[in-house]
């Protein structure tokens, strides 16, 4: 059974958190043009849409925004057919494409999620924008843009809750396994 062990961001601190990675992510980049936001399904759209506005309010331009379903494409996940490419709303071809995610654990979602991005279109660059990094990596990743590191042990989880997948808005650390 799992034990909430700590509240790691409430509301308030994730949309601070938020506004200095979409700050981040235009002084990288040195602007927006040629950028663009992939979310990874489920609750790495609703970050990346919160990317997209903050970037707005910074650089008053929209970047494109698009959401992304990395399932087909998991090496640890059966699969009964092959995967189909991803369609998109906007070209990606020579873009910086910016992957967001929720929670970096072992990896195998963002190998997935360049695995999709590259079955749409060649980009330019790919960079990994995610929320809560928190160790224990099965493949070489490493994020760009991280809003907080958490070092966690296997036996703990970590579950990133936003509307409007869920009810409530936080970060919160369990004692055991979500499932």
């Amino acid at each position: 059974m799992e034990q909430l062990k700590a509240v790691l961001m409430d509301e308030a601190t994730m949309n601070r958190t938020l506004m200095r990675m979409a700050h981040e992510i235009t002084e990288k980049n040195k602007g927006v043009s040629d950028l663009c936001l992939i979310g990874i399904h489920r609750r790495g759209e609703p970050l990346a849409q919160r990317l997209q506005e903050n970037i707005a309010r910074i650089e008053g331009v929209t970047v494109p925004f698009a959401a992304l379903d990395t399932r087909p494409y998991r090496d640890d996940i059966p699969q009964d057919a092959p995967a189909e490419p991803p369609t998109l709303p906007f070209d990606i071809v020579g873009k910086t494409v910016v992957l967001v995610d929720d929670v970096l654990f072992t990896g195998r979602t963002v190998r997935a999620a360049i695995e999709a991005v590259f079955s749409v279109g060649r980009p330019k660059a790919i960079q990994l924008a995610i929320l809560i990094d928190r160790g224990h990596r099965e493949l070489p990743f490493r994020a760009d843009y991280v809003g907080k590191n958490i070092p966690t042990a296997h036996a703990e989880s970590v579950a990133v809750k936003l509307p409007p997948v869920d009810e409530d808005c936080g970060v919160y650390l369990y004692n055991g396994n979500q499932g």
